[in-house]
């Protein structure tokens, strides 16, 4: 299906039958409609209605991630959430641009991945090519470019690292 046509389906099928349906009890509901769209949703992921995907196709989430209220995930390349992890409210992830060092600025894309047990906390931005390691944290509003090291704190924009996840005994 041209790439044009499958988006208009989509977005018309999200707002009519995706969007509408709030709350933790269609979360079922939700991941089966992008699982139509040729979505990879494990049992347990949760999608908050309100979350924008541009293209089901190119999601794979895991069990017990989370795409929190409000997140867009532009994801012209492929997005990949692994098990328990998740992306706060009104996060954005980015996969897509345009290479400045041309003219025309033609789209460039790279996926992004978001390992096992990561933390995008509220208002934070992705870029393409990111990959967040396993239980790392990206701090809120935090601006990522680079790829962020497993158990890793970040924050800040261009985001730096702060301090290293630790646990409590």
């Amino acid at each position: 299906m041209d790439d044009k046509l499958y988006r208009a389906i989509w977005e018309i099928t999200r707002l009519l039958l995706f969007r509408p349906f709030c709350g933790q009890l269609f979360s079922p509901w939700r991941a089966f409609i992008l699982r139509l769209f040729g979505a990879q949703i494990a049992t347990g992921a949760h999608i908050y209605a309100s979350a924008r995907i541009r293209s089901p196709r190119k999601l794979s989430m895991y069990p017990h991630s989370c795409l929190a209220e409000g997140v867009i995930c532009y994801n012209v390349a492929h997005v990949c959430i692994g098990a328990h992890a998740t992306v706060s409210q009104r996060a954005h992830l980015c996969t897509a641009s345009h290479d400045i060092r041309q003219r025309s600025h033609p789209t460039i894309s790279a996926p992004i991945v978001i390992r096992n047990s990561a933390w995008v906390a509220a208002e934070a931005f992705i870029g393409m090519g990111v990959t967040v390691g396993e239980e790392a944290v990206v701090g809120a509003r935090a601006a990522v470019f680079r790829d962020v090291p497993a158990r890793t704190v970040v924050g800040g924009n261009p985001a730096i690292i702060i301090s290293t996840r630790t646990y409590k005994s």
